[in-house]
């Protein structure tokens, strides 16, 4: 049988206060039966003691016959207390007056002291046997009983009360459970009616979040972020074939451009060569555009950045890659390391800025230049700063250089070869690990990328 959640956290709650309940009924039964029996055996061993000093114990009779006047020794119906004297031989030798002609049972093989129910006229009572010695010798027994009845009726009244109120009670609970757990439930209920509701074409809807700030608002906040990522994933796919079907028709249709004309008719070695290096070059901006349109719908903000690797270090790499560009427009590097101590930084994101920062500083320096490379450390952050003193960036250029697939002017018409996404890779992995971007451009001081790390980067 498939139980839905509210009926199982009812059943649960029920099960454990079931057995509450009953522990509580238990110790309460026990504790009342304890008192009465204490209670009723201190008024026996009270009686004895009384009576036993009143005893006369050379012909083991009572000596003062004022006591049996009273009432509970004259009657049966009022708090009787029965007492009755027998000697060595188990003969009784005196008795109250409510005993009439009947008398007290004497039992040889219970303990001495030891209190006991017992029946007498057919009526449940409490009796105590005290041997009476003089000189150390036994020379018979008093024997005390009291009525128990009453104390039975209650505890039996009180048995039929627990008996009766226990299956009332756990039932009470189970239906005043559930309709708790169906309280605590319904905004698991809000928040799947909602993420039902939620498909592709409207992932941007989100789970409200509850007042108190507890398990559900964690699940609601776990689930909206799953949604958000789920978003930018599936945004970043249709930005991706977007993106791909606009960009890649240029190249592709130069590639066959280029093929076309070879096929035409037949051409000398030298041109066959022009062409084939042409196509070799589209061929490699396509591969490039390609790696990075997969890198920016591949990017995660979630991807680990746990793995941490030096600054300097990445930077020495990043040049040691790059030193055939360099040496070939014979370009100088110069680096300034103001660093007191080693800074480590999340290994992944920060080669993929530093390689595309270095690499539009190479592309877009004029030979024999110098691009500058400065690490140095701020109040709440390591700056990294890469200049070249190529064409300067427009500064209506500024808000725009870092949108996918954007190229200034001054690029087109120096003819630099690029795909237009490499700024835009660097923004992406920026925001990855918290890091800030900076530009700053101008004829006088050439271009300078600033990129800021969190210091707990």
């Amino acid at each position: 049988m498939k139980l839905n959640f509210k009926t199982r956290i009812a059943l649960n709650y029920f099960f454990a206060t079931g057995i509450v309940v009953a522990l509580v009924f238990a110790i309460v039964f026990i504790s009342l039966n304890t008192t009465i029996y204490e209670s009723l055996d201190s008024d026996l061993n009270y009686e004895s003691e009384v009576h036993l000093e009143e005893l006369d114990l050379e012909n083991m009779v009572f000596s003062n016959r004022e006591e049996w006047e009273e009432r509970e020794h004259e009657e049966v119906e009022v708090n009787p207390v029965f007492v009755q004297i027998i000697n060595s031989e188990e003969k009784i030798t005196d008795k109250s007056p409510n005993l009439n002609a009947d008398r007290l049972q004497f039992f040889p093989e219970k303990e001495d002291h030891l209190h006991f129910n017992t029946i007498f006229n057919n009526r449940l009572i409490r009796q105590v046997q005290e041997p009476v010695k003089v000189d150390g010798k036994l020379s018979g027994y008093i024997i005390t009983a009291m009525s128990f009845e009453a104390s039975q009726k209650i505890i039996d009244q009180l048995w039929v009360i627990l008996l009766i109120s226990y299956p009332i009670i756990v039932i009470v609970l189970f239906f005043i459970s559930r309709f708790l757990a169906g309280r605590s439930i319904a905004p698991i209920k809000d928040i799947t009616q909602i993420t039902e509701r939620i498909n592709q074409n409207n992932l941007q809807e989100r789970v409200n979040l509850p007042e108190n700030k507890d398990e559900l608002y964690n699940l609601s906040a776990s689930i909206n972020s799953l949604l958000k990522r789920i978003e930018e994933a599936l945004e970043r796919e249709r930005q991706f074939t977007s993106d791909a079907s606009h960009e890649l028709r240029t190249p592709l249709a130069a590639l066959r451009g280029n093929l076309e004309v070879l096929i035409r008719k037949v051409r000398n070695p030298e041109e066959y060569e022009k062409r084939i290096k042409t196509s070799l070059l589209e061929i490699d901006r396509l591969s490039e555009m390609v790696e990075q349109l997969l890198f920016l719908a591949r990017f995660d903000k979630q991807k680990t950045t746990a793995e941490k690797a030096d600054l300097i270090i990445l930077l020495d790499e990043a040049l040691q890659r790059n030193k055939h560009q360099i040496s070939a427009r014979n370009l100088k590097i110069e680096f300034t390391n103001q660093l007191e101590k080693s800074v480590e930084v999340p290994k992944y994101y920060t080669s993929i800025i530093i390689e595309n920062l270095l690499s539009n500083a190479i592309k877009y320096s004029s030979k024999d230049e110098t691009i500058k490379i400065s690490v140095e450390e701020k109040t709440s952050a390591i700056q990294l700063k890469i200049t070249n003193y190529g064409e300067a960036i427009a500064l209506e250029d500024h808000a725009k250089i870092f949108k996918p697939f954007y190229r200034t002017q001054n690029t087109k018409n120096l003819k630099i070869n690029g795909t237009g996404l490499g700024l835009s890779i660097v923004k992406k992995a920026a925001e990855a690990i918290y890091a800030k971007i900076q530009l700053k451009s101008n004829l006088a001081h050439g271009t300078s990328f600033i990129v800021l790390f969190k210091k707990d980067a």
